[in-house]
């Protein structure tokens, strides 16, 4: 019995130093932590229960079966942040440059398949050179096989991606298909192609961090959700997100206890919108006045900053926040903001987290590049995504909602359960100075002003809407928590279902 324990706690030892003390040192020169420090960093101390410690590949060729490594080049197990369970897979690259092998892969799915039975999320740390050139075909199924894992998951359990290293070619699509990536600025990186092959084949000179970098791809593109300093932050970032998502589709939202009042008013609210229509504010600060202890976790706070998506909680429980942001382009929807907030619609939808929409729009950007990159189809997609979502939806109109952009974000006529406005709301087809133009063509500038302040005084105000049963109630700004909160008791044991489906078809 004892030599089994003994060659046991030899063959552990051998796992656990990866690739071995050199390449461990080369990981921490260059300012990165090993697989196995970063899970201790993620995850509850002492938490950790590994899987599959002792797999190992099986290729056979160009001298591979002289090199076996246990593990294999990724560690894989369960365990818990703040006590809640979660299922996990750390990219080790030190082991062959954490390349995924035939058995690395199944590895992978062997956690995706659990975490999809017990109802967990997912956090999958990336730190690969890809696939390991040595097997071939083999190591492409295997992705494949990730892949389709990938997809089944998908709005059953949360995924969360974090990438900590070089992610590219194949490998960049199990992230992306992932609900949010998280990436480290420096030192870590995704693209189908890297730089010496757009050199060769499209001859553009690009380094990798410009080519995709965590800040490339966290303001320019949006495949990444946030860019974070360095490997502890990007994981202390992800425990705190977690703690606000449900463990799956099947569970309630996560609840935290808060000594805010649900009721407390925010005076400093009644006059937070400017005098001067065109003047900005802004948003993020009705959005922390309005959440428990002023907590929120933006998405994508870099990309698309005219809107603003993030998690926070009402009552202890996590809503999401989908707002318009007057201090960027004046809050307007464009192509980008409409599929950043889609997306996230999609995914609180998806996992039963109620929506909290407060809106300032002025409309949809004009502009060729903006028809010509199909803003019809792009802005088609916040409206879908609101108009199929079933979860609670309360929407607060601040100022303008002019527009189509009105009807998309979340309107009454888009099953919004309770939808508010303040007394500065102004809800019309467009401002008062296009419209005059339109329907008093040709008057002098004595009529045309007249005009104007008829129809200001018409529609510059929330309560033609509201005589109509389109706005719910006219409320005052300082009592915007509690009404949400009260709204949100309300609509806790909400039912509501879409006529059945196999899958709805959005403009993609």
């Amino acid at each position: 019995m004892s030599a089994n324990i003994a060659e046991m706690e030899k063959r552990r030892a051998a796992a656990r130093m990866g690739g071995g003390q050199k390449r461990i040192d080369a990981q921490h020169a260059k300012g990165k932590l090993t697989a196995r420090e970063r899970l201790e960093v993620l995850l509850d101390e002492g938490s950790f229960e590994e899987l599959d410690l002792y797999v190992e590949h099986d290729c056979v060729d160009f001298g591979m079966q002289d090199q076996r490594i246990p593990s294999d080049g990724v560690v894989t197990g369960s365990g818990t942040i703040n006590g809640r369970l979660v299922y996990v897979f750390s990219q080790d690259f030190t082991v062959f440059g954490g390349s995924l092998s035939n058995r690395h892969a199944q590895k992978i799915c062997k956690v995706l398949d659990n975490a999809m039975k017990v109802g967990a999320p997912v956090i999958g740390l990336n730190d690969s050179g890809g696939a390991r050139i040595q097997e071939g075909v083999a190591s492409l199924a295997g992705y494949a096989e990730v892949f389709q894992r990938n997809v089944l998951a998908s709005g059953v359990v949360p995924q969360l991606s974090l990438i900590m290293g070089p992610c590219a070619g194949g490998a960049v699509y199990s992230p992306a298909m992932t609900d949010f990536i998280f990436m480290v600025k420096d030192s870590s990186y995704m693209f189908v192609t890297g730089p010496d092959v757009v050199k060769t084949v499209t001859n553009e000179v690009v380094t990798q961090e410009e080519l995709g970098g965590a800040v490339t791809h966290s303001s320019k593109t949006s495949v990444s959700d946030l860019a974070l300093e360095n490997d502890v932050e990007t994981l202390l970032a992800a425990r705190d997100f977690f703690d606000f998502l449900p463990l799956s589709n099947r569970e309630e939202v996560p609840e935290r206890p808060t000594a805010d009042p649900w009721d407390r008013l925010e005076e400093s609210l009644d006059t937070i919108i400017p005098p001067n229509a065109n003047q900005p504010y802004d948003m993020h600060e009705v959005i922390r006045k309005t959440l428990d202890e002023g907590e929120f976790f933006e998405i994508q706070p870099m990309h698309a900053a005219n809107i603003i998506c993030g998690f926070g909680r009402v009552e202890g429980k996590t809503v999401g926040i989908v707002a318009n942001q007057p201090m960027v382009l004046a809050g307007v929807l464009d192509i980008n903001s409409s599929k950043k907030a889609a997306r996230f619609v999609r995914f609180c939808d998806a996992f039963n987290i109620p929506i909290v929409t407060f809106v300032d729009v002025p409309g949809f950007l004009p502009g060729t590049d903006q028809e010509h990159n199909g803003i019809i189809k792009h802005g088609a997609k916040l409206l879908f995504a609101y108009a199929e979502a079933t979860v609670p939806k309360i929407t607060v109109i601040t100022r303008k909602a002019y527009g189509g952009a009105y009807d998309v974000m979340a309107s009454k006529h888009l099953r919004g359960d309770l939808n508010y406005a303040w007394p500065t709301a102004e809800i019309a087809v467009m401002g008062a100075k296009g419209a005059v133009e339109i329907i008093f063509r040709g008057r002098d500038a004595d009529g045309m002003a007249a005009a104007t302040k008829e129809y200001e005084d018409r529609f510059a105000n929330p309560f033609v809407a509201a005589s109509r049963g389109y706005i719910d109630e006219v409320i005052y700004p300082h009592s915007t928590r509690r009404r949400i909160a009260l709204g949100l008791r309300k609509l806790r044991n909400k039912q509501l279902e879409n006529p059945w489906k196999k899958h709805d078809n959005i403009p993609l």
